[in-house]
């Protein structure tokens, strides 16, 4: 039995097999997804030489204490803004030994949502040491709370996959 879906396990593996090439380390920082992203990554034999940790932020406070994501930026933008997203994804990268980060923040529902921001809004951001930063708005829907989660991890792991396409390190 697979815990994942067929291809997000095999764009796991190929991150695997790619990072591992490249002596890359990765660390997620997980809000909505609840550790799924490092999930599907170590569901992969072999992951140890790639996932260095995984933060699990479903707080705001988590996020402040364990990623250093600024209290102003939580009261001025929200937790499911861009801008956590990012001071997510940066303090992933520098409090772990890892090459990328990759961060997400979002509304799974059922609840939670709002007119400004609607059950299935996620924001998704990857960073390089290099200093590259990829962004990502993913607006599911109401497509229910596990699909949410599972489309969440299936688009971090394509921003791991596009960051190291790029020779960003």
């Amino acid at each position: 039995m697979n815990l994942f879906p067929a291809d997000m396990e095999e764009l796991a593996g190929q991150i695997i097999i790619d990072f591992t090439a490249h002596g890359f380390m990765v660390s997620t920082a997980e809000s909505c997804t609840g550790g799924l992203i490092a999930g599907a990554l170590t569901e992969i034999a072999g992951s140890s030489a790639v996932v260095d940790r995984g933060f699990v932020t479903y707080t705001n406070e988590a996020k402040m204490d364990m990623l250093g994501v600024g209290a102003e930026t939580l009261a001025n933008f929200g937790a499911v803004s861009r801008q956590t997203a990012l001071q997510m994804a940066h303090g992933a990268l520098f409090r772990s030994r890892a090459d990328f980060a990759v961060a997400v923040t979002g509304i799974a529902g059922p609840g939670g949502g709002s007119p400004d921001k609607p059950v299935g809004l996620v924001h998704l951001a990857a960073k390089a040491r290099s200093g590259k930063i990829l962004h990502r708005e993913m607006r599911y829907g109401e497509i229910g709370r596990t699909a949410i989660r599972l489309a969440t991890v299936r688009t971090a792991l394509e921003m791991l996959t596009a960051l190291n396409q790029a020779g960003s390190v």
